[in-house]
């Protein structure tokens, strides 16, 4: 769940939520070379890697968040998803920005992807929700604060899109190489089937989950990204 700067081929990978971004990463960090930022994940999707592992992800920057004192005084290790240890997985474009300067950040091609909402919001709740021993039900998931899923406010800056790119997870393959193919990157790549949420009830449709309250919430939950790419319920 990473995000990738490549300077060998100048694009910047931005890594939204529930959106096969691991299977992402996983394709594309064989295109990387040793200069490189490849964020990492969690050991158990190691072993999908295509390419180089992570690297380059810790830096020093004066607009890094520091460490909290008690965790270092207790020598807790920093956790990799965090933003203390520099570029980490769902690093928002604003951030990206400051660490990279105007200069890469204008000239080099960005992109990221997204879902259709409503059934985005279905498998983030089977995601978050998996551990459980009694799993709660959807509508009351969705009055809690976790239920939101900020992907918009990752590839926008000031209420407009961030990114030269915004591709469809339902088109992932082909919108991916497209984007790559923009970027300049003349190698095709494939998506492996990596780190997929495993479903309650496999035959159920999204829409199944959703009272028309719940559907009218999630329209304006994510407004933007609707509006950015077509989708409906």
């Amino acid at each position: 769940m990473p995000m990738i700067l490549s300077h060998k081929h100048k694009f910047i990978f931005i890594k939204t939520k529930k959106t096969a971004g691991t299977a992402i990463e996983a394709a594309i960090s064989q295109l990387c070379g040793p200069d490189d930022v490849i964020t990492p994940y969690r050991a158990a999707s190691e072993k999908d890697r295509k390419g180089l592992g992570p690297q380059n992800y810790r830096i020093e920057h004066p607009l890094k968040p520091q460490r909290p004192l008690w965790r270092r005084l207790l020598g807790r290790p920093e956790r990799y998803w965090h933003p203390t240890i520099g570029y980490y997985e769902h690093m928002p474009a604003w951030r990206i920005r400051n660490y990279v300067g105007d200069e890469i950040w204008r000239s080099y091609y960005k992109f990221a992807f997204d879902r259709n909402p409503w059934d985005r919001q279905v498998s983030w709740y089977l995601y978050k929700t998996k551990s459980k021993k009694t799993r709660p039900s959807f509508a009351d998931y969705m009055r809690r604060p976790s239920a939101y899923v900020d992907n918009h406010e990752l590839y926008m800056l000031d209420n407009e899109l961030a990114v030269d790119f915004l591709g469809h997870y339902e088109n992932l393959e082909e919108d991916l190489n497209t984007a790559l193919g923009q970027a300049g990157v003349e190698t095709k790549v494939s998506v492996p089937k990596v780190n997929v949420t495993p479903k309650k009830d496999s035959s159920r449709d999204y829409r199944s989950y959703f009272t028309p309250e719940l559907r009218d919430q999630v329209a304006k939950w994510y407004e933007p990204e609707i509006a950015i790419l077509g989708y409906d319920f």
